[in-house]
C-alpha cells in the first residue's frame, strides 16, 4: 500500500542476529548494524537518522517537537541514551542467555564491539554496569518523571522525546535476568516502571491502528528496492565542511562506536551537517543505490587518504 505521502509501506524484513545478512549485503551495504531503512534506492543506516528521515518524509505522523526548548530536550535525550545508557545496558545481557553459548554469536559481537563477549568477561563487567544503570534509573525517577507526568514533554501522548528516553530501559526490563530485582524492582523505581508500562501500551495501540503492510520475502524486497527510484535525487556537498571533500570523490564511511570493522565505500553524493550520502552499486540489479550515514559517531575519509577525520 501507499500512504498519503506517497511511500509504499512494506513489513520489516527480519535479519539474522549475526553476520552474514545476505539481504543487506545484496544491496551493496557493508554497514553491519540493524535496522536499516529503504525508501526507494535510498538506504538509511542508524536508528537516529532513520527517525529523522521518517519525521521529515511523513509529516502527518510527525512525533518530534516544534518548540526550540523541547527540541533541545529531545536531542539531549537521544545523545544520553545512545552514547551513555545503551553501552552500559548492553553490558547487562545476562550470562545465562542461550545465545552466549553459541561461539558464532560471541565472536560476532566481539567483532562488532571490540570487547570480549565470553561469559567470564560479561560477569566481570556486570557490577560496574549495574552501578551506572542504577544512576540512570534514578535520574528518570527523580527528575523528568518526578512531578507525576505521563510523558517527557508533559504531552497527552508519547512523542519522539519519549522514544529516545525510554527504549534502553524498555529493552532491559523485558530481558529476564538482566536487572536484579533487589535493586531494580518496581518498588525501587515505581515511576520508571509505570512509564515503561505506558509506553508499551501506547506501542500496542499504535500497532493495532496502523495500516496493514505488504509482506515481501528477503529476495523479493531486495529486487523491489533495486528496481525502485531514488527517494532523494538531489545531493549537495557543503563547501564549508571541515573535511574539504568534493562531490563525486571516492570516500569511505563507518561508525566509530561499534561495527567499526565494516566500511561503506562509494562516490560522495551529499555531505551536510547531519549526514553523508555515498553512491554505490547493488549486487542485485547492479543499479546505483544511495547509502546514508549520520555524521554523529561516524568517520568519513577519502579513499587513499592516510588521515582519519571525523
Amino acid at each position: 500500500p501507499t500512504d498519503q505521502e506517497g511511500i509504499d509501506a512494506h513489513s520489516p524484513q527480519l535479519q539474522p542476529p549475526t553476520l552474514p545478512r545476505e539481504d543487506v549485503n545484496a544491496l551493496g551495504v557493508k554497514y553491519r548494524r540493524i535496522p536499516v531503512l529503504s525508501i526507494g534506492r535510498d538506504i538509511y543506516c542508524d536508528t537516529r537518522l532513520i527517525l529523522d528521515k521518517l519525521e521529515e518524509r511523513l509529516p502527518s505522523g510527525k512525533l518530534g517537537a516544534s518548540q526550540p526548548e523541547q527540541k533541545a530536550i529531545e536531542k539531549l535525550l537521544e545523545k544520553w541514551t545512545v552514547d551513555g545508557v545503551f553501552p552500559r545496558a548492553a553490558q547487562l545481557i545476562p550470562p545465562a542467555m542461550p545465545l552466549l553459548n553459541d561461539p558464532k554469536f560471541v565472536q560476532d559481537r566481539k567483532d562488532m564491539t571490540g570487547r570480549s563477549w565470553a561469559k567470564p568477561a560479561i560477569a566481570e563487567g556486570r557490577p560496574e554496569a549495574l552501578a551506572h544503570m542504577r544512576e540512570f534509573f534514578q535520574l528518570l525517577e527523580s527528575t523528568i518523571l518526578a512531578d507525576g507526568r505521563d510523558w517527557v514533554l508533559n504531552t497527552e501522548k508519547p512523542t519522539l522525546a519519549d522514544i529516545h528516553a525510554v527504549w534502553p530501559f524498555h529493552w532491559l526490563s523485558a530481558m529476564k535476568g538482566a536487572l536484579p530485582p533487589t535493586t531494580f524492582g518496581r518498588d525501587n523505581f515505581p515511576k520508571v516502571y509505570a512509564y515503561i508500562d505506558r509506553f508499551s501500551k501506547a506501542v500496542k495501540e499504535a500497532e493495532q491502528s496502523a495500516p496493514k503492510c505488504t509482506t515481501l520475502k528477503g529476495a523479493e524486497a531486495v529486487k523491489h528496492i533495486s528496481q525502485a527510484e531514488f527517494a532523494e535525487s538531489d545531493g549537495t556537498v557543503d563547501e564549508k565542511d571541515p573535511l574539504g571533500l568534493k562531490k563525486g570523490q571516492d570516500v569511505e564511511s563507518w561508525p566509530i562506536d561499534s561495527g567499526f570493522n565494516h566500511r561503506d565505500r562509494g562516490q560522495l553524493f551529499a555531505l551536510t551537517q547531519q549526514e553523508v550520502v555515498l553512491t554505490t552499486q547493488a549486487k542485485v540489479g547492479h543499479r546505483d543505490v544511495h547509502i546514508h550515514h549520520p555524521r554523529t559517531n561516524f568517520r568519513i575519509r577519502a579513499i587513499g587518504d592516510s588521515g582519519s577525520r571525523l
